[in-house]
């Protein structure tokens, strides 16, 4: 059975791709990010081959909000794509259902291109944690028996780091 080493940091480094035209999306994310709202939440759905999934402050994967206390946009753009290991884009429950949650994909997601705004791209970690973490075993609703937290998000510029 695999496990994640919780007795380090794990950290996941994301170049941030979103143009200064994404106001939005861009605004939201960063502001959750710096207010710690993504500190101690847990990777509630985690899919091998696909994606894993967090940003739902009460771990169900129901919950979140975005600065606004409502849903908001979606911002596609057309020449980012779900081309690659490590793709990081707002979840939703629809179109302009955005809130806080986000997930990172583990392989190519092309059916997904054009329905969900792009953040990011996973540029260190994206071989040993991702790994890691599409490694741990799951309920028969994909949610990770091994708990996988978010312990901080770090702002750098142009990139940030998750761990």
């Amino acid at each position: 059975m695999s496990k994640l080493d919780h007795s380090r940091d794990i950290n996941v480094t994301i170049k941030w791709c979103l143009a200064s035209t994404l106001s939005r999306v861009r605004n939201n994310f960063l502001a959750l990010c710096a207010s710690n709202y993504y500190d101690g939440c847990i990777f509630h759905r985690n899919i091998k081959g696909f994606m894993i999934q967090t940003g739902d402050p009460t771990g169900q994967g129901k919950g979140g909000q975005s600065i606004w206390g409502k849903p908001f946009s979606d911002e596609v753009r057309s020449t980012l794509k779900f081309n690659a290991r490590g793709v990081v884009a707002m979840a939703n429950s629809g179109p302009d259902t955005n809130k806080s949650q986000f997930f990172i994909t583990y392989s190519k997601q092309p059916h997904l291109d054009g329905k969900y705004t792009i953040l990011g791209k996973v540029i260190d970690g994206a071989d040993s944690t991702l790994d890691a973490m599409e490694k741990v075993p799951v309920t028969n609703k994909n949610r990770p028996l091994t708990e996988i937290k978010l312990t901080h998000v770090q702002l750098k510029r142009p990139s940030f780091t998750l761990y």
